[in-house]
């Protein structure tokens, strides 16, 4: 049985994960940059395997964090759609977790696979 507070539960774990994936997004992006400034000032091999090694554990994050966002994307859609058929259609959690709903379809669709 679909409750409101099930629905919250849900729509906020959508809501972390976006951010949790946006983050891993930037840490990529400033660790490429790292690397690539310690390769263009020769830094030692040592240092550089060691960065590279962090690099690739960032990017491995990214799609671990896609599948997460589509298994709560999944139980977010049943929820809402017990809550659609049952008679708690019209609350604030409703139109908020459609909000949500669409913004991380559109937040997938722009994911590297």
């Amino acid at each position: 049985m679909a409750t409101v507070r099930s629905l919250k539960i849900k729509t906020s774990t959508c809501k972390r994960i976006v951010k949790e994936l946006h983050s891993y997004e930037k840490e990529v992006e400033s660790e490429a940059a790292k690397t690539a400034d310690m390769k263009n000032r020769g830094a030692d091999p040592y240092d550089l395997k060691q960065q590279e090694n962090v690099l690739a554990e960032s990017r491995m994050m990214i799609p671990d964090c896609r599948k997460r966002l589509e298994v709560a994307l999944e139980d977010l859609k049943g929820i809402l759609a017990e809550m659609e058929e049952s008679d708690e259609k019209e609350c604030p959690e409703v139109d908020e977790a459609k909000t949500t709903l669409s913004e991380v379809e559109k937040v997938l669709e722009t994911i590297e696979v």
